[in-house]
């Protein structure tokens, strides 16, 4: 079907709307016929406009021979810029390097080892990206709690699903790791003196969030003003053991003492179909404190294989601190309750 020309109506039928589009000529003396602006105008069958006309303008390489009464007209004075003005060059304000300050970031490790030693690169990588994925669990483990307190127990199962996630990287990392040889460690550890993991701020916060709080090793760790106030802070505010023991009192279990606590999670084990959102939860609790402790084993066995028994670099026992911090649990009761579930010989 041939397209209509210009002056040509879309539906001759009388008694039907039709769209017809045509060049003005009203300014053939001021703009040329092919200067690309058009009038358009709603009619009937019999031609009859309808509404007033309305302007079709879009711009042509012919558009700067156009009057300046003839561009009011048609755009009605809201669009000022001149016919012909070269456009400014788009400008990039935002990009993947800048959002992610990716130049500052690679620029953050900074070996120590003169000549440097090539496993020290990786060293240093491993140990900020735990780091990054600490405050990743610290802002999980807030939302959580405060999912905790509005008694959202849907959205604390989504934040332990990332938590979850998270937790199993950590330990991977400890793979990566140990593609470095003790003796290859050795030849740069003596650079790291007095640095030790065990001056981590984050992970202090971590176990403070969660109910683990030594609060003793403030004493033996350097810390800024704005640590120590993290730190203190954290030490002074409900915790996620805190926010799991209200919820279960909001809901009607005994959680004054270790004894009461025990029962009630035997209680919600015991009648999982009656309480199957706490059950789901105790089971979150659970996942989550075994994978800490899972990375807590792995990373002992780790600095054991590197350094054997000696002395940390921060003047800690080394390997044998390390294996004493096995017997920290967030949420020890969820291990007692494990004694008493079941029936039958051994129940």
């Amino acid at each position: 079907m041939p397209a209509p020309s210009p002056s040509t109506a879309l539906s001759p039928s009388p008694g039907r709307f039709e769209i017809v589009v045509r060049h003005s000529r009203a300014e053939r003396i001021s703009a040329p016929l092919n200067s690309g602006n058009a009038i358009g105008s709603l009619t009937d069958g019999d031609g009859a406009p309808l509404v007033p006309r309305f302007p079709l303008e879009h711009a042509t390489k012919n558009a700067k021979t156009a009057t300046a009464a003839t561009h009011r007209r048609i755009t009605g004075g809201g669009f000022e810029e001149k016919l012909g003005t070269p456009r400014k060059p788009w400008r990039v304000t935002l990009s993947y390097g800048s959002y992610l300050k990716v130049d500052e970031l690679l620029d953050l490790q900074q070996p120590l080892s003169q000549p440097r030693h090539h496993d020290e690169m990786l060293f240093i990588i491993i140990h900020q990206v735990y780091e990054l994925w600490f405050k990743q669990l610290l802002h999980e483990v807030d939302a959580t709690m405060a999912a905790l307190d509005r008694d959202d127990l849907l959205r604390v199962a989504k934040h332990f699903r990332r938590i979850h996630a998270i937790q199993r990287l950590l330990e991977q990392q400890v793979d990566i790791l140990e593609t470095m040889t003790p003796q290859e460690f050795n030849q740069f550890r003596d650079n790291l003196n007095p640095a030790s993991g065990f001056q981590s701020v984050q992970f202090r916060e971590l176990e403070f969030a969660c109910g683990v709080r030594r609060t003793d090793l403030m004493r033996r760790i350097e810390l800024g003003d704005a640590q120590r106030a993290r730190l203190e802070r954290r030490s002074n505010e409900p915790s996620l053991y805190d926010q799991v023991k209200s919820l279960l009192a909001r809901r009607g279990f005994a959680v004054a003492t270790s004894e009461e606590l025990v029962e009630s999670y035997r209680q919600i084990y015991t009648n999982e179909s009656q309480n199957y959102d706490l059950y789901l939860l105790l089971e979150d609790l659970i996942e989550f404190d075994e994978r800490f402790l899972l990375w807590r084993g792995r990373h002992v066995r780790m600095v054991e294989r590197m350094i054997g028994q000696k002395i940390g670099t921060g003047g800690s026992p080394g390997a044998r601190y390390l294996e004493s911090t096995l017997a920290h649990r967030f949420f020890p009761e969820l291990w007692d309750v494990r004694t008493y579930l079941g029936s039958g010989a051994y129940a």
